[in-house]
This record gives C-alpha cells, structure tokens and sequence, in this order.
C-alpha cells in the first residue's frame, strides 16, 4: 500500500469510527504500514484549513468541526444546561487530583459533595469510576473521561492550567488571605 492509499484508508476508518480511535484501534483496520503517527499527522495538517479538523485527544484520533466554525453550529445542538458551581468545583478537583475519592474532593473544597454532583458529572460523561482506593472502607475514586478531553478541548490533562496562569487570570487569590481585623475590642463598656 502506497502513503497515498494509507492516507486514504486513514481517512475512511477515522470517519466512519463510532468513537475515537487509539493508534492501535487504527492499525487493527489498516495494518502497520509505514509510519503511522507521521501519516496521521500529515492527514491531519491537509484537514488543518478546512471546515473539519483530525485531531488527537487523549491518544485517541477523531475528526471534528473547526473551532472557528462551532457557532454556525449551536442552534441545531441540544442546549445544556449550565453545571452548578459544586459541579465546576468538583470537576476542578478531579481534573488536578485524579485519581481521587469522595472524601478528599470534600476535604479539598471544605463542604460536603453531593450525590447529585457525581451523578452530573458522570452522566455528562466526563468522569468515571477509576476503582477502588485500597484503604479502609475502600472508597471509590474517579477520574476523568477522553469525552472530558474533547469537550474542553484538550490534548491530554498536561493541557490544563497552571496555578501561574490561573493567578495570571485573576481565578486564583494572589495572597494568601491575612488575619481578620475586627472593628472594635472585646470588651464592651
């Protein structure tokens, strides 16, 4: 099979793929011919210009609409609704910590997470149970999903924010918060 025919068989397997595929989904439909990461990347940058873009996510290969493009888009999608801040707080947490359980999101924003919360996130499909911590009571962890990674627009979670550019952006307090001064003593006269 010639470059031309792989690229071609690339093309065809990535569209016609109900969900994206890792390098080793691809081979299994097109064989190990020629350098196939370099290929992908070639398929890739001849989409580049266009109104549908290969891209990677997670490892995992897929066709997707340009970014610049998502607005001619938004009124034939289903409108979502917006998450509650425990939710993006949540996520947060599991994004930065995973894999991590119930209890240590609690301890880490400091209230109590909901089942509800969970529920969300897992049904958004951008969570998912990452099995069972090996302690007492063996609490569940979760960690994020590929769908987390596409619908944030992430290569991988090495793509998320620092604390610099979260502080750049104002999200994060700058100093740490000084001791609270009360208007008036104590004592009452």
């Amino acid at each position: 099979m010639t470059d031309f025919e792989t690229l071609r068989a690339l093309e065809a397997v990535i569209f016609a793929a109900a969900a994206p595929l890792t390098l080793a989904d691809i081979a299994a439909h097109v064989g190990q011919r020629g350098d196939l990461p370099a290929l992908l990347a070639e398929l890739a940058d001849s989409y580049a210009p266009g109104g549908i873009n290969l891209v990677e996510r997670g490892g995992r290969w897929q066709f997707q609409t340009a970014a610049d493009l998502a607005h001619h888009l938004r009124p034939a999608r289903e409108q979502v609704r917006k998450l509650s801040r425990a939710a993006v707080e949540t996520l947060a947490i599991i994004a930065y910590h995973e894999p991590v359980t119930r209890p240590e999101i609690e301890e880490i924003r400091g209230v109590a997470v909901s089942a509800g919360t969970i529920d969300v996130l897992l049904e958004a499909g951008w969570i998912r149970p990452a099995g069972r911590r090996e302690t007492p009571g063996r609490p569940l962890q979760y960690a994020t999903t590929p769908g987390f990674l596409v619908h944030f627009n992430l290569t991988s979670r090495r793509d998320l924010p620092g604390i610099a550019d979260l502080k750049a952006a104002g999200l994060l307090d700058r100093e740490p918060p000084t001791e609270l001064a009360l208007p008036f003593s104590g004592d009452r006269e």
